[in-house]
């Protein structure tokens, strides 16, 4: 088997698998955030906190299936028995594969299928702090809902207001002063520390 027959195989498995696990799942968020946050950070106990409230209302919780913050918010929708906790991860050099609290799981390949995977089945995206692969999920989720590719209603949220300023202060005065992007599409963000105002708003789409 050739090199190219090998990679195609791999992608086909990744988005066939991954519409095989989540197809039937209904009511579905997704969490994003860093795999480097300890359990004792003040966001992964808020990502918990999130997971548990929003998986009591039934809302399955879909993350990276990694430590950090995705371990958090899979750990709060795990102890709270009344919804899925997913972890769709990829195999990494610095970070567990999937953490131990899912209840349904899969190891994908490569990226970019797991990232749309990700995404595919949900109604909403929660992004707490992280680093670069947080950023790339964000600005992809983000591109996606303005060129309205994601399904209609998607919400996307920011949890971390001190440690996200930053960014939404640099699309404020660069990207829309220079035009790279229209005002209205500030609106895609919904920036917000109150994580029962979030599952309100979620419970209601």
């Amino acid at each position: 088997m050739n090199c190219d027959t090998i990679y195609n195989t791999r992608i086909s498995d990744d988005f066939n698998n991954g519409k095989k696990l989540l197809y039937d799942l209904k009511n579905n968020v997704t969490v994003f955030g860093s795999a480097r946050t300890q359990e004792n950070n003040a966001y992964a106990k808020k990502a918990q906190e999130l997971g548990y409230v929003l998986a009591n209302e039934g809302i399955n919780i879909i993350t990276g299936g990694g430590d950090g913050i995705m371990q958090a918010a899979n750990k709060g929708a795990f102890e709270s028995k009344k919804a899925q906790s997913v972890g769709l991860s990829i195999e990494l050099p610095f970070e567990n594969s999937v953490n131990p609290y899912t209840t349904k799981s899969l190891t994908f390949n490569y990226f970019f299928s797991r990232k749309y995977m990700l995404v595919k089945y949900s109604k909403a995206c929660i992004i707490f702090p992280g680093g670069f692969g947080t950023l790339d999920e964000l600005f992809e989720v983000l591109t996606l809902i303005q060129t309205h590719k994601m399904r209609d209603g998607f919400k996307l949220y920011l949890v971390g207001c001190d440690f996200w300023k930053g960014l939404i202060e640099f699309i404020k005065t660069t990207l829309v002063s220079e035009k790279m992007i229209d005002a209205g599409d500030l609106d895609i963000i919904k920036l917000s520390d109150d994580i029962e105002a979030i599952k309100n708003e979620i419970i209601k789409l």
